[in-house]
């Protein structure tokens, strides 16, 4: 089982750092220029604010919000609860 990040900050949730793949994406200029202006702000990478944004248009951020509320529950009652967080999620979008 996966565990997300959140912020850029791994998540505490696993023992193991996650994997990074390089990539090249194309996406409009004004947007680009933006991200990296909120990264610099923030004191981030631009790739931690794509994947935080990415995160949060797949749900993930989700996820790791249910595991923050449900320290010391079992594992399968909180992904059952993430899972569940994601679907009602996905039906507001």
């Amino acid at each position: 089982m996966r565990r997300y990040a959140v912020e850029g900050i791994p998540s505490s949730h696993h023992n193991q750092s996650m994997a990074k793949a390089k990539t090249t994406m194309y996406m409009d200029e004004e947007l680009l220029r933006a991200a990296r202006a909120w990264a610099a702000r923030k004191n981030l990478r631009d790739s931690d604010v794509m994947e935080q944004a990415l995160r949060r248009f797949l749900g993930m951020d989700m996820l790791e919000q249910v595991w923050q509320r449900n320290q010391g529950v079992g594992e399968q009652t909180a992904l059952n609860e993430a899972y569940a967080g994601v679907r009602e999620n996905k039906h507001e979008t």
